[in-house]
C-alpha cells in the first residue's frame, strides 16, 4: 500500500455563489464517506483561511516562528485528502471522485517511503 495526497489550490475553485458552495457539501461528504467505507481514507479536510498562517524556519540554527507565509505567493493550498491505496490506478480513481464531489480540479501525488532509522 502507498499513501497519496489529493489536493487543490484555493484559486482552482473559481468564483461561485454561496448557494453553489452549499450544493457541493453533500456530494463532497458522500465521497469522504465512500472512502471511509472502502478503508482507504487517512485524512480529509479543507484549510481555515480565516485562521492565521505561521512560518517556522530553523535553517539559521535557531527556530524562528513568524506570522504569515514564508514567501509571497499567488496560490495557496485549499484542502487535502490523504488516502492509502495499493496502486496509482486506485489513487487516480479516488482523485477523480474527489474532483467530482467538490466540483473543482484536484492534483494527485504519491508520498515517498518513510525513511528507516
Amino acid at each position: 500500500m502507498a499513501q497519496y495526497v489529493i489536493y487543490f489550490n484555493q484559486q482552482w475553485v473559481g468564483d461561485h455563489t454561496e448557494e453553489w458552495f452549499l450544493s457541493r457539501v453533500e456530494p463532497s461528504m458522500a465521497v469522504v464517506k465512500e472512502m471511509e467505507a472502502a478503508g482507504v481514507l487517512v485524512f480529509a479536510g479543507g484549510l481555515d483561511h480565516s485562521a492565521p498562517t505561521y512560518s517556522a524556519d530553523a535553517t539559521s540554527g535557531e527556530i524562528v516562528v513568524t506570522d504569515g507565509p514564508f514567501v509571497e505567493h499567488t496560490e495557496f493550498l485549499g484542502g487535502q485528502t490523504i488516502i492509502d491505496v495499493p496502486d496509482d490506478e486506485t489513487a487516480k480513481y479516488w482523485a477523480g471522485r474527489v474532483a467530482e464531489g467538490c466540483g473543482w480540479p484536484q492534483e494527485l501525488r504519491r508520498f515517498g517511503p518513510i525513511p528507516e532509522v
